[in-house]
């Protein structure tokens, strides 16, 4: 090979880290240019050009072209995105921006969701372009603002703004994929293959204001906590699609046993809380607004509800809420996007396989629809088939899919290592 692709893995993650990338929701976090700039200087070192832009102040994604220009392949597109969610401080044994290594791993927000990715495609990109080894394709790096807000200023705003960037482009690899896990003492790794869709949910109840001490019988808050009590004890059918039925049969192939979904799925121990929302609709009350005086009753009280549907379900999820929390709440849209799956096959998927396996001849791989969104719902509307595939051998005992957005987000070292290997593995295949 003549060039190590894991070279600066570890230190190119813990640069990213160290620069607060903090995406609240709003324009209050200081923005991706930072870390935008310093991916754009990564490059430049190595002769290649990018481009940034702002779609607000501060809200910067770059795009650069690498690989094999003339070629008659289509293009893939590799993106990660830049923004972390926030992090408080004194939840953590450590400083959440520190970047520190304890005991074997890098610890810091973004150090699984995604700055780990970034700095593997950096990593090898770098190492490739300095050995002459840029891949036989065109390839598309995309380094986005606001995926942990959905987007809008980041992704979508750049395909909706700038689709040239992305002529010829078919196929794109991404986050939240590629990790490992164990099920009946075998390491499986997860390709992610689809994810449901998004449908974040304002629930307003009105009713009659009035003296808290009087009886009310047309209370808002009452109305809107008999509301989300139902939709609570709602228990949504396990309906699963293509990529979680390969899921289940690569369930039972490993562990021999049979019974419902969600029972197969439990095999993944703590894992099952991502995994195992891939079965089903999900539906968690987030945030409550109602009232300014304990003695008062107010007219009105408003819930936000955080909607997951499965594919194929985007017309009906949100008439089924409406009918579970009754007629005294009105259900409206507050965010709403696309459910993805695409089929756990082809050139890619077998680029994908191959390349595991070669570093990890023992893997076994299957296909997962994630519980989460990602950038890829952007790049969906041009057309683009997204899997998501940042590879990872992680310890059997490590609770992975908990330190997404988590307290003490962490990752190993070696995992860093092994995964750039594999992606540069994969370049050669794909």
């Amino acid at each position: 090979m003549g060039y190590l692709p894991d070279a600066e893995t570890v230190d190119i993650c813990r640069d990213l880290i160290r620069m607060d990338t903090s995406n609240f929701g709003d324009d209050s976090g200081p923005g991706e240019r930072a870390a935008a700039e310093y991916v754009a200087a990564s490059l430049a070192d190595v002769g290649i050009d990018s481009q940034i832009y702002e779609s607000e102040p501060g809200r910067a994604t770059l795009v650069a072209r690498w690989g094999n220009q003339d070629s008659s392949r289509p293009g893939l597109v590799i993106h990660g995105h830049l923004d972390v969610v926030p992090a408080e401080a004194a939840d953590w044994s450590v400083d959440p921006f520190a970047a520190e290594i304890v005991d074997g791993y890098l610890y810091g927000r973004g150090a699984v969701d995604m700055k780990d990715f970034d700095a593997m495609l950096l990593s090898v990109v770098r190492a490739r372009q300095r050995a002459g080894a840029i891949p036989d394709r065109p390839i598309l790096l995309v380094f986005t603002a606001d995926e942990e807000a959905g987007g809008r200023k980041g992704a979508h705003w750049l395909v909706e703004h700038h689709p040239e960037w992305f002529e010829g482009c078919t196929e794109a690899i991404g986050e939240v994929g590629g990790f490992s896990t164990e099920v009946g003492g075998q390491r499986l790794y997860l390709v992610e293959s689809g994810e449901k869709g998004i449908a974040w949910m304002r629930l307003t109840a009105s009713g009659t204001a009035g003296h808290g001490s009087m009886r009310n019988d047309d209370n808002p808050v009452a109305h809107l906590a008999r509301g989300l009590a139902a939709l609570g004890d709602h228990v949504w059918p396990e309906e699963p699609g293509p990529s979680m039925r390969l899921l289940l049969d690569k369930v039972r192939e490993l562990t021999g046993a049979e019974g419902s979904p969600a029972e197969l799925l439990s095999h993944f121990g703590p894992a099952v809380r991502m995994i195992g929302a891939g079965l089903r609709n999900t539906t968690n009350p987030t945030m409550l607004q109602a009232g300014y005086k304990h003695n008062v009753v107010p007219g009105e009280a408003v819930a936000f509800v955080d909607g997951r549907y499965l594919p194929g379900h985007a017309e009906s999820f949100m008439p089924a809420v409406q009918e579970i929390v009754g007629d005294k709440v009105a259900v409206d849209s507050h965010t709403f996007d696309r459910a993805l799956e695409y089929a756990f096959e082809g050139d890619l998927v077998d680029a994908m396989t191959m390349s595991l396996h070669r570093h990890d001849p023992e893997a076994h791989i299957a296909p997962f629809l994630m519980s989460g969104g990602t950038d890829a719902k952007a790049f969906d509307k041009l057309g683009i088939t997204s899997y998501g595939f940042t590879p990872l051998r992680l310890p059997a005992d490590l609770d992975f899919t908990a330190l997404f957005h988590g307290v003490d987000e962490r990752v190993p070292l070696d995992a860093l290592e092994f995964g750039s290997r594999v992606f540069d593995t994969f370049l050669d295949l794909a």
